[in-house]
């Protein structure tokens, strides 16, 4: 509701004795003269980062807070925002997560994420973000991360491909450290862990982890150790890191430890999302479906939240998890908010919401978990222009319905979001949520291409690789990745049960410019290349294949990240047949193609395909 300067000051007399009048813009009040502001927020409640200010105005202007006064009329001309029965907050901090498109930073800040540390990630990406000013558009998270993280080979975070460096020796500590300030990190990401339940990983050795923390104190970043273990916890606080990056599903925590974390002086960004998704599998399925959030998530994020991890038949317990979280914030030690997103289950954004409930049911007052998700991050990680609303600070913020240092749920009906003292256009992105399952329901009820009724797709007989229907094979490669992979096909005499041809992809692998190289061939189902086809109605993958040996996947492809199962592949002919169902987060209904391709490490390659057909 907006209402006119003179309305204001008529509001704020009435509910206030005799306070000053305020002719004009930056005329003193009492003495003291008042700023500018283009925008201000009244008779709102406001918890600054630590406690809660009962209504009062908050003035806004050219990205910054310039006042907090429960007084002064406004100046002319501001935009005024009814704080009535609302809460003002700082904007939300995610002192853990991964992104790695812009696509996340904008959905983060949609929910009230408006900064996020990013704990492993492309330092490429990362220096594209810091050179972004405030105000640039579209408004979305600001991003500090640590590049690459340092694990030695067959460590955590090499599991992904690509040309990730690794440290093995205390020796080579320093010059790590080095590259990554070179690189522009803003703090070192350790990992020290050895995995969870059948998950293994090989785990940096103890003299280097130390040399590690040893280094980066030299170079002023900060230390962060990724942990999976109590021991592991023991041992990385002992080393002298900064902080820890997970509680833990393996071990207790137990007193010691958490005084000796006390006395060190660590913080620990908990990630509850992630471990509860561990633990009590469908958790993010739940928080996709709340009323208050639901409405800005698009379906490929939704569903997202729906995956889990594949532990196998090893089921963990996060009551220690939630008995560690209590324990250690009792004893002052700083849990900083923190979600892990997009790992399975959790969303950039969304899950920091899920976060703030975990951390009040594992005991800690809703005000204690605001400013975990606020000021605690900001102090801890360097940033000493956000996380509260003081005079001074970036206009980083969120105005919610009710209050949520009572009924910490309140965080989930956001009002507004402010990013550098902009609105958020949150509508925009609720209509693009709605366009997108209006097109969702329209590909639904598209016939299925002419031809696929009798599930072949290619036999190659007539000596050309024609399909039966849809725009027929291309060689697709990492190149539209900025890869240099490569691939070339062709139809060849003699195929599999005696057939006349098949089809030949001959290519070579490369170094991975990004996450995985691939190179191999692929079938566009769609009338047009790239266009969606339904082929909702099939249930499983069929071809002839043989090759040489190495690492080979069939992928398909209805989104932007493509959807993989592992392909057997020797010199022999060999019929396979895939369920569609084991491909992961596919959309068949949507369905823009079918890679057979070579992958992982450097080699050349031949592999050839008979007989495809899609049931």
């Amino acid at each position: 509701m907006h209402r006119s300067a003179s309305s204001l000051a008529l509001l704020v007399l009435a509910c206030t004795p005799a306070p000053p009048q305020m002719p004009g813009t930056g005329q003193p009040i009492g003495g003291v003269a008042m700023p500018d502001a283009s925008l201000v927020i009244y008779d709102v409640r406001v918890f600054d980062g630590e406690q809660v200010l009962p209504r009062t105005n908050v003035w806004i202007h050219a990205g910054r807070i310039v006042a907090i006064d429960a007084t002064a009329a406004p100046p002319a001309g501001a935009e005024l925002i009814d704080g009535t029965g609302r809460t003002l907050l700082p904007g939300f901090i995610d002192a853990h997560a991964h992104a790695h498109s812009s696509a996340d930073l904008e959905q983060a800040v949609v929910y009230g994420v408006t900064c996020e540390f990013d704990m492993m990630g492309d330092p490429g990406f990362l220096a594209t973000r810091r050179q972004r000013k405030p105000g640039a558009k579209p408004l979305a998270a600001d991003l500090l991360g640590a590049g690459f993280a340092a694990t030695p080979a067959g460590g955590h975070g090499t599991e992904y491909g690509g040309n990730v460096p690794t440290v093995e020796l205390p020796q080579d500590a320093a010059a790590f450290v080095a590259a990554r300030v070179k690189e522009g990190s803003d703090y070192l990401k350790i990992v020290y862990d050895d995995g969870l339940g059948p998950i293994r990983f090989t785990r940096l050795n103890e003299a280097t982890l130390r040399a590690l923390v040893v280094a980066a104190k030299q170079q002023h970043l900060r230390s962060v150790v990724h942990v999976g273990s109590a021991d592991e916890v023991r041992t990385a606080i002992d080393a002298g890191a900064d902080g820890l990056a997970h509680l833990v599903l393996e071990g207790e925590i137990d007193a010691a430890t958490v005084a000796s974390a006390h006395k060190h002086g660590v913080f620990v960004t908990d990630t509850l999302p992630v471990l509860y998704g561990l633990c009590q599998p469908g958790r993010g399925a739940a928080l996709a479906t709340d009323p208050d959030l639901a409405p800005y998530l698009g379906p490929a994020v939704a569903r997202a939240l729906s995956r889990s991890f594949d532990l196998g038949d090893y089921v963990p317990s996060c009551a220690a998890v939630s008995r560690a979280a209590k324990q250690l914030h009792d004893a002052g030690v700083d849990l900083l908010a923190s979600t892990d997103a997009p790992n399975p289950g959790t969303a950039h954004g969304i899950s920091m919401h899920d976060e703030l409930s975990l951390l009040v049911d594992a005991g800690l007052t809703p005000s204690a978990a605001l400013s975990a998700a606020t000021a605690k991050p900001a102090s801890r990680l360097g940033l000493d222009d956000r996380g509260r609303i003081r005079v001074g600070a970036r206009a980083d913020l969120i105005l919610v319905a009710g209050d949520p240092t009572a009924e910490i749920l309140a965080t989930r009906d956001i009002v507004a979001v402010y990013k550098d003292g902009e609105l958020v256009p949150r509508e925009r992105t609720r209509e693009r949520v709605q366009q997108a399952y209006a097109e969702i329901e329209r590909l639904r009820s598209t016939p299925a291409p002419a031809g696929s009724e009798l599930g072949r797709v290619s036999d190659f007989e007539s000596g050309s690789s024609v399909s039966a229907y849809g725009s027929g094979w291309v060689a697709s490669t990492d190149a539209i990745a900025g890869g240099s992979s490569t691939a070339v096909l062709s139809v060849t005499k003699g195929g599999a049960a005696k057939s006349k041809h098949a089809l030949r992809i001959r290519g070579e692998l490369t170094k991975a410019a990004g996450a995985i190289a691939w190179s191999g061939a692929m079938f566009m189902p769609g009338a047009q290349p790239l266009a969606p086809a339904n082929l909702s109605r099939k249930t499983k993958l069929l071809a002839w294949v043989r090759g040489d040996p190495g690492r080979y996947q069939v992928m398909l492809m209805s989104g932007p990240m493509p959807a993989r199962v592992a392909l057997e592949v020797g010199k022999n002919w060999r019929r396979i047949e895939i369920p569609l169902d084991r491909f992961v987060d596919v959309d068949t209904w949507a369905l823009v193609g079918v890679l057979f391709a070579a992958v992982g490490e450097p080699r050349a390659f031949t592999l050839e395909l008979d007989d495809v057909r899609i049931e």
